[in-house]
């Protein structure tokens, strides 16, 4: 099937963020978008994934451990 195409919506339904959120990653080229036509973005879910995975971080325990 390849690699799906999200709406903002969708990637950030996956994210669990904001579609604010969302634009504003985008228009900082945090995350990377798809332009078709003039007007509608969408999101590869690979690139949404691999975003999560950079992201990850041990989270620290009270007191800095």
């Amino acid at each position: 099937m390849g690699d799906l195409l999200m709406t903002c919506n969708e990637a950030a339904k996956m994210l669990s963020v904001r579609p604010g959120t969302i634009r504003a990653w985008t228009a900082a080229r945090k995350i990377p978008a798809v332009r078709i036509g003039t007007r509608a973005v969408r999101y590869r879910r690979s690139h949404l994934e691999r975003f999560l995975r950079d992201g990850e971080r041990p989270v620290l325990r009270e007191g800095g451990q």
